[in-house]
Order: structure tokens, then C-alpha cells, then sequence
């Protein structure tokens, strides 16, 4: 048995939060001594308190935890549980990482005045009719790197042999929403495949006679520098884009040694 000066300091606790723990029925003491009013615990106790900290974690409130210890849940619970919330958290963390990669290559282009140093070039090209298979999401480009990650957890081994090519990106922007756009993602296929489970759906794009295309490496998943020089070039060179058509981005992620990926933004557009 710990008296409970130990006891905190065993389990990185304040004596305020384990007295706080004890008051609400938490965490009782294992033993109260009746003459001094002194707390003691005991080393299982570690255990319990264990349990109550994971709890914290997965954002329970005290009386929460207080009913979860009632019900006695399985570890096998409590270990589904943390492996979503570290998937939620692994996800936020993505998601924060694409940002800061946006906001340095935002800086960049401000350093660098908008001119673009790859010396990629820009082509016209033109695109044949494909079947699509997508499913649809809404938001900001922040949500392309979560998007792309969530459509291949979707796939089963029966739609990858009718896949071809990188992962296909159409979006068109959102009418009176700033920084949003409707999101198509998914992959074109070959022949033509049995009925698709939701959320995919299949449609047949029709062929796209005229194309700007800019292709490059990139460690993002969202260039701004390309996007601001394909759009110069567009209107240097006398081009309209089609503005009922949807912009297109295709990735192929390159080897886990070079930490990048190729990637192709297409915009339609015709003459003047």
C-alpha cells in the first residue's frame, strides 16, 4: 500500500486531482486509515487509473468515464477505440501538414514573384471519352490528400483490376463559396465493370477536344506556382476556359524514396 503522496508521484498526478478523483468516486482510496484520515493505494490501483487517463484521451468528460468504468467495457474495447482516435488524430495531423505546405509554397510564389523555375512547359492536348468512377465530396483544397487516402481504403480487389492509371481529381468551383469546390474523385476504368457499390457511382466523360496541360514533380498535393502559370498562359496565349466544365488533376505517387509525386492539371479551354 501507497500513502498517497507516493501514490501521485508514481502516477504523475497531482495530490489536488487524486483527492479531486476520490471526492467524485472515481478513484476511491484502497484504505483510509480511521485514526490519521490518511489515503492509501495500492499498486493495481495504477492500473485502473490507467484506464480512467485513456478515457481523458479519447475526450470523455469525468462523469462519462464514471458510467464507462460502471459498465465495465474489454480491453479489446478500449483498444478499437484508441485506434480510431489515433486515426482521427493521424488524420488532423495530415491535414495540418498539407497547410503548411501550402502556406510555404504561398510564400514561395511571393518570393519568387510568380515565376515559375521548373521549366516545365505547357501543352494543348486533348482528352478521349472515359469511363469515370467517382465518388463526391465538398470543401477546400486542403481536403484532396484526405480525399485521395480515403478513395483507395475504398477500393476492394475487384474494382483494382478495372482501374487504370493515376488517381483522377475533377472539381468545379462552388457558386457564392469562397475556397470551396465540388470534388469528383476517383479512377478511369477499362471495359466496362459490374454495378459499383455507394459511395462510388459511374458516369462516361466525354471527350475534351482542347486541354491545357501542365505536368510536374511536386511534395504536395497542391501547387499554387503551377496553378498561377498555367492560368498566365492561358490568357497570354488568347484562350478562354470553359467555365461548365470541370478542371481535372491527376496523381501518381512516385517511389516512398523521392517523397513525391507526378502530377497533371488539366483545364479545358478553347478560342477566343
Amino acid at each position: 500500500m501507497f500513502k498517497i503522496s507516493t501514490f501521485a508521484k508514481l502516477s504523475k498526478l497531482s495530490l489536488k486531482t487524486l483527492r479531486y478523483y476520490d471526492q467524485i468516486g472515481i478513484l476511491k482510496p484502497r484504505k483510509v486509515d480511521a485514526d490519521t484520515g490518511y489515503r492509501y493505494y495500492s499498486a493495481d490501483q495504477l492500473l485502473e487509473l490507467n484506464r480512467i487517463l485513456i478515457y481523458k484521451e479519447l475526450g470523455f468528460t469525468l462523469p462519462q468515464i464514471t458510467q464507462l468504468l460502471e459498465e465495465d467495457i474489454s480491453h479489446e474495447q478500449i483498444q478499437g477505440m484508441l485506434r480510431l482516435k489515433r486515426s482521427e488524430i493521424q488524420q488532423m495531423i495530415d491535414m495540418e501538414q498539407a497547410r503548411l505546405v501550402r502556406i510555404e509554397e504561398r510564400i514561395q510564389l511571393m518570393e519568387s514573384e510568380g515565376q515559375w523555375e521548373t521549366g516545365q512547359e505547357i501543352r494543348i492536348k486533348a482528352e478521349v471519352a472515359q469511363t469515370f468512377m467517382f465518388f463526391t465530396a465538398n470543401g477546400g483544397e486542403e481536403r484532396i490528400p484526405e480525399l485521395l487516402h480515403h478513395l483507395d481504403s475504398l477500393l476492394t480487389k475487384d474494382l483494382r483490376q478495372w482501374i487504370q492509371g493515376p488517381q483522377v481529381v475533377l472539381w468545379r468551383e462552388v457558386d457564392g463559396k469562397e475556397d470551396e469546390f465540388e470534388y469528383e474523385v476517383g479512377y478511369f476504368l477499362t471495359g466496362d465493370p459490374p454495378a459499383v457499390a455507394e459511395p462510388f457511382q459511374l458516369r462516361n466523360l466525354p471527350p475534351e477536344p482542347m486541354i491545357a496541360s501542365m505536368a510536374f514533380h511536386s511534395h504536395s498535393t497542391f501547387d499554387v506556382a503551377a496553378c498561377v502559370h498555367l492560368a498566365r498562359w492561358i490568357e497570354k496565349n488568347n484562350y478562354q476556359i470553359k467555365e461548365n466544365e470541370p478542371g481535372r488533376e491527376y496523381y501518381l505517387p512516385l517511389s516512398p524514396e523521392q517523397d513525391a509525386q507526378y502530377i497533371e492539371i488539366q483545364i479545358p479551354i478553347r478560342c477566343r
